[in-house]
């Protein structure tokens, strides 16, 4: 069943700079908030935050 509520996946951009890359970030609102886990993007340019399903990307600089 489709929860009509239930946003999509927020997508955060990370720079190389920026790395490493953490979920949840400090834009995001304290009714967001789980566990700070980091997103691995040294084997992959995407990857997921197992909590909250941000999709997490790599620009290309």
């Amino acid at each position: 069943m489709n929860d009509p509520q239930k946003k999509a996946p927020q997508v955060v951009t990370v720079s190389k700079s920026e790395l490493p890359a953490y979920c949840p970030t400090e834009e995001m609102g304290l009714w967001n908030s789980h566990p700070r886990v980091y997103i691995p993007l040294d084997e992959s340019p995407q990857a997921s935050c197992p909590y909250c399903g941000t999709q997490f990307e790599l620009s290309a600089e």
